[in-house]
C-alpha cells in the first residue's frame, strides 16, 4: 500500500493542498485571500514538475496496475503542471483588476490538473473516467466563473451538457469493452484485443475516442469550443487551451497504445480521419472571425488535428511527434495569451483583430514578439512551431498516412492566412485609436520569454526531442 501511495503522492499532495486552501479560503475572508492562492499554487505546481521531472526513472504502476508512472506519464505532468502554473500566473493581475479573481479559481485549476495528472497516468478504464471527471467538473465550474455575465454562463452551459454527452458515449464505449474484453485495466484488453478483434469491442473503441475527441476538440465534436472560448474570461480561455489539451491528447494515446496497440489498423483510420476534418475546419472557419478569442479557439482545433496526424502514425516516433508537438503548442499559445490579454483600451479588454491596426507604431517590441508567435503557429520556418509541423507531418509519411501528410501541408497553406492578417493589421492597418499599454510585467514577460523560445529552440529544442523520444520509448514497446 506504501508503494502504490508513493506512486500518486504528487496527486495526493495537490488535493491535500486544494482541499487545505479551500478550508482556509472559507474561514479566513475568501477572496482577499485569492491572489496569493494564485500564486501559491503556481508555485507548489512549479514544485511538483520539477519534482516529477527529476525525481524518477523507469517503470512504476499501483492499485493493480490501475495507475502508471512511466516516462510518458511523466513527460506529460510536466507538461500539464508548468502551462496550469504559467496561465495562473499570467491571468491573475488581468482577473484581479476586473473584480473576478475569486478564491474557488486557482482551487478549482489545483483540482483540474489533478484530474489532468491521473488522466495521462491511467491504466485502467474505472481510472480514466475518475480523471476525467474530475478533470471536466472543475473546468464546467471555472467556464461560468464570471456569474454575472452572460456569455460566460452561456460558455459554462453549453461546456456543461456536450460533456455530459461526451461522457456518455465513453462510458457506453468503455462498458462495450469491457463486456468483450472482461476486464477494465488495459493490460488486458491488449492482451483480449490481440489478434481477432469482436466488432463489439471496435464499436466501445470508436465510442471511447469519440468521447475523447469532445475533450480534444476535434472535429466533428468541436462545437463547444468557439463558444466556450470566446464567453470565458480571458485567463481561463488561456488555460483551456493549454493544460486540458495536453491531458486529453495523454489519454488519447495511452488507450490507443496501452490498450489497443495491437489494433492499430483499427483504430489508425479513425483517427486519420479526426486528424483531417480537425486541420481543414480549423484553417477554414478561422479565416471569417473578427475575434481573437473565437479565432483562437479555431487555431486551437487545427492544431489538435496536427497533433493527432502524430498519433495516428501508430508508431514510436509518432507519440514522439505528439509530445514535441504538443510542448512547442503550448510555449506558443501561453504567450500568445499573454499578448491577448494585454489587448485593452480605456481600462476594458479589447479582442477584435481590428483593433490592431499599427499597432506595431506604438509597441514595436510586442508586435515583433506576436508576429514571431503567429508566424510559428502557421508554422513559418526557421521558426521552432515549424519543426513541430515538421516531425508530426515525418511520423504520418513514415506511418503510411502520405496522403494526411499532403493534406496536412494543405491545411497549413491555408491556415497562414488568418495569423498573416493580423500580422497585416498591426504593421499596415488603417490609422485608428491604438490599443494601451499593457501595465503587466508578468504579461511582457511570457510574451517575451515565448518568442524567444520560437527563435532560440531550434538550436536543440532545450532537450524537448530527447526527453519526448524516451518517453514514448516506455508506451510504445
Amino acid at each position: 500500500m506504501q508503494a502504490d501511495l508513493n506512486v500518486i503522492l504528487p496527486e495526493i499532495l495537490l488535493s491535500v493542498y486544494a482541499m487545505a486552501a479551500l478550508l482556509g479560503a472559507v474561514y479566513t475572508g475568501k477572496d482577499r485571500l485569492a491572489p496569493m492562492l494564485v500564486w501559491v499554487t503556481a508555485a507548489l505546481m512549479a514544485f511538483l514538475a520539477i519534482w516529477i521531472g527529476m525525481g524518477g526513472s523507469g517503470t512504476r504502476t499501483a492499485f493493480g496496475g490501475m495507475i502508471n508512472d512511466d516516462g510518458f506519464a511523466r513527460f506529460a505532468k510536466v507538461t500539464i503542471l508548468l502551462s496550469a502554473a504559467a496561465v495562473l500566473v499570467l491571468g491573475q493581475d488581468y482577473m484581479e483588476r476586473r473584480g473576478i479573481l475569486r478564491f474557488e479559481y486557482p482551487i478549482l485549476v489545483a483540482l483540474s490538473v489533478v484530474g489532468m495528472m491521473v488522466m495521462v497516468s491511467a491504466g485502467d478504464l474505472m481510472a480514466l473516467y475518475m480523471g476525467l471527471e474530475l478533470q471536466s467538473l472543475a473546468l464546467y465550474v471555472i467556464a461560468s466563473l464570471r456569474r454575472d455575465n452572460l456569455k460566460s454562463t452561456e460558455a459554462g452551459l453549453k461546456y456543461f451538457v456536450l460533456g455530459a454527452l461526451s461522457s456518455g458515449l465513453l462510458l457506453f464505449g468503455a462498458s462495450l469493452v469491457y463486456g468483450f474484453a472482461g476486464t477494465t485495466l488495459f493490460s488486458g484488453i491488449i492482451a483480449a484485443a490481440d489478434g481477432q478483434t469482436p466488432l463489439g469491442l471496435l464499436i466501445g473503441l470508436v465510442l471511447v475516442i469519440s468521447g475523447l475527441a469532445f475533450k480534444i476538440s476535434a472535429v466533428p465534436f468541436h462545437m463547444w469550443t468557439p463558444d466556450v472560448y470566446e464567453g470565458a474570461p480571458t485567463p481561463i480561455t488561456a488555460f483551456f487551451a493549454t493544460a486540458p489539451k495536453v491531458a486529453a491528447l495523454g489519454l488519447f494515446a495511452r488507450v490507443v497504445h496501452d490498450a489497443f496497440g495491437g489494433v492499430v489498423a483499427d483504430w489508425q483510420q479513425v483517427l486519420a480521419a479526426l486528424s483531417l476534418l480537425s486541420m481543414f475546419l480549423g484553417a477554414i472557419a478561422a479565416i471569417g472571425q473578427t475575434d481573437i478569442k473565437r479565432l483562437m479557439a479555431y487555431s486551437s482545433i487545427a492544431h489538435m488535428g496536427y497533433a493527432l496526424m502524430g498519433l495516428a502514425a501508430g508508431t514510436a516516433f509518432g507519440v514522439q511527434a505528439m509530445l514535441v508537438y504538443v510542448a512547442i503548442y503550448v510555449t506558443m499559445n501561453v504567450g500568445t495569451f499573454a499578448f491577448i490579454l494585454s489587448m485593452e483600451r480605456d481600462g476594458q479588454p479589447v479582442t477584435d483583430i481590428r483593433s490592431l491596426n499599427l499597432y506595431s507604431k506604438a509597441e514595436p517590441g510586442r508586435a515583433l514578439a506576436m508576429l514571431i508567435l503567429l508566424f510559428s503557429l502557421a508554422g513559418v520556418p526557421p521558426l521552432l512551431g515549424f519543426f513541430g509541423k515538421l516531425y508530426v507531418l515525418r511520423a504520418a509519411y513514415e506511418g503510411g498516412l502520405v496522403w494526411l501528410a499532403v493534406a496536412g501541408v494543405v491545411a497549413s497553406v491555408i491556415g497562414a492566412f488568418y495569423y498573416l492578417r493580423i500580422v497585416y493589421y498591426m504593421y499596415f492597418g488603417d490609422e485608428g485609436s491604438t490599443l494601451e499599454t499593457g501595465r503587466s510585467l508578468v504579461q511582457w514577460a511570457f510574451l517575451m520569454g515565448s518568442a524567444a523560445v520560437m527563435v532560440f529552440g531550434i538550436i536543440n529544442m532545450f532537450g524537448i526531442e530527447t526527453m519526448a523520444q524516451a518517453a514514448a520509448a516506455t508506451l510504445v514497446r
